[in-house]
């Protein structure tokens, strides 16, 4: 049973964050693992709280399963604090882990801030270093690199700029492009450039797609998949949960993650 290990924030609407990965897991076929960085009081109309953990809690966690279970790919999601990615980096390069998703979440679909800002530094400087792969959406992107990018180009040019903090292949996706009828996301290994565009989907339920998007490519690189045919079903999966919608709650609601398993039945 090949193993994945998300380390992020605790979504209690379900639709993102550890509860959107362990699903994603669970339908891609992976033993899904999980370490809790912080606890999120939200639904779909929001963030009313959030409680992060303390580093020693988080390292604890960690520690529980580099010790016994260990982990074929592992992601991280909503990490908080600065003193948080630290431990993680820390503990990461003491397992040797490899197989490292970065989804840099720094703001949810209400506009709340899920990232401090001297954290920002200590990502590009301790975390992605480590990464095989990296997901920003475009804002993120534009923290991480300090651009702005509107058009193809600029994606190009912000990936080149994320490959050389030390990350090995970016995804730069699209869900903030300006075209209303498509979404174009660029995969960058690190000398090659490949885009991946869709149709857009009218849609408000939306909430958890980053986590989502980031957990499948995960399970994939878990199951031994090369990072653009991990990106392939990445993009099957998410595009198949966002279609094949469901209505929970009065806000941004969350996607469908057994869309793609019903499909393929």
């Amino acid at each position: 049973m090949n193993r994945a290990l998300t380390i992020a924030g605790s979504d209690s609407g379900g639709g993102a964050g550890i509860q959107a990965d362990i699903k994603t897991f669970q339908e891609l076929e992976v033993f899904g693992m999980s370490v809790i960085t912080a606890v999120t009081a939200q639904n779909t109309l929001g963030v009313h709280g959030v409680y992060p953990m303390t580093p020693e809690a988080v390292v604890k966690q960690i520690q529980a399963i580099g010790e016994d279970i260990g982990t074929d790919a592992l992601k991280t999601g909503m990490l908080f604090s600065s003193d948080i990615i630290e431990a993680v980096a820390e503990q990461i390069r003491k397992y040797n882990w490899k197989n490292l998703v970065v989804d840099p979440v720094m703001i949810a679909k209400g506009g709340a801030s899920l990232l401090l800002q001297e954290a920002v530094f200590a990502m590009k400087t301790h975390l992605l270093p480590l990464a095989k792969l990296i997901t920003p959406n475009i804002p993120e992107a534009e923290v991480l690199t300090g651009m702005t990018i509107i058009s193809l180009e600029d994606k190009k040019e912000a990936a080149r700029k994320l490959c050389a903090l030390g990350v090995e292949a970016v995804v730069i996706k699209g869900g903030h492009d300006e075209d209303d009828a498509a979404s174009t996301d660029l995969l960058y290994d690190g000398s090659e450039f490949y885009t991946f565009t869709n149709n857009r989907i009218p849609t408000k339920n939306t909430h958890g797609t980053g986590c989502t998007f980031s957990a499948a490519l995960t399970a994939e690189l878990a199951k031994g998949a090369t990072v653009y045919d991990a990106v392939l079903t990445a993009k099957e999966f998410i595009q198949a949960a966002i279609e094949d919608g469901i209505e929970i709650g009065h806000g941004h609601g969350p996607t469908n993650h057994g869309a793609l398993r019903k499909r393929r039945r």
